[in-house]
């Protein structure tokens, strides 16, 4: 009897580490600095299929975001700013509302008119799937090349100095050298 207890216990255990690993191995895993990430982003708000491929020769940040993400909402504008100083003919940035209603969306679209930074909703959670995003905010910068050259998840105000720096690297030369405002 005390044998058959221990070998019901044992087995439970074993079921419960398989499930636990399969759990693990189901997640998608995010793509890593050096990797192409997944070519879909999503749609935009016309209905625009949007890919990573589509922006190549920019320098390209996509960053998932909800409306609850208090980080989230204070990067946005920072996102939106840096993309107006480098110029979208250089640097684009995609902001995926994640697994929100579409009137959460909404509702930080109307309170934020003045970003203009690419806006994809993101009900299903598809493209956050594809890039395995379980944080937020979780921005991924993607170089010229189409290749992840920096991830970051979550957000602070001291990685912003770092962030920066980590654009220009990124930038061509002739973006560096014009005037500043031009």
């Amino acid at each position: 009897m005390q044998k058959n207890k221990q070998a019901m216990c044992a087995m439970g255990l074993l079921l419960l580490c398989l499930f636990a690993v399969a759990a693990i191995a189901a997640e998608p895993e995010q793509p890593r600095v050096g990797q192409a990430p997944p070519d879909s982003l999503g749609s935009d708000r016309q209905g625009n299929a949007l890919t990573v491929s589509q922006y190549r020769g920019k320098v390209l940040i996509v960053t998932f975001w909800a409306s609850w993400c208090g980080p989230c909402r204070k990067e946005l504008p920072i996102l939106d700013r840096l993309q107006k100083v480098v110029g979208r003919d250089h640097l684009e940035v995609v902001a995926i509302n994640l697994k929100e209603p579409r009137q959460d969306f909404l509702s930080v679209l109307r309170a934020n008119r003045d970003l203009e930074v690419t806006w994809v909703h993101d009900a299903r959670g598809k493209a956050g799937d594809r890039y395995g995003v379980s944080v937020l905010p979780n921005m991924f910068v993607i170089d010229r090349e189409g290749r992840v050259a920096h991830v970051h998840r979550g957000y602070s105000e001291e990685m912003l100095a770092g962030f920066s720096q980590e654009i220009l690297a990124l930038l061509p030369p002739e973006v560096l050298a014009r005037p500043a405002g031009n």
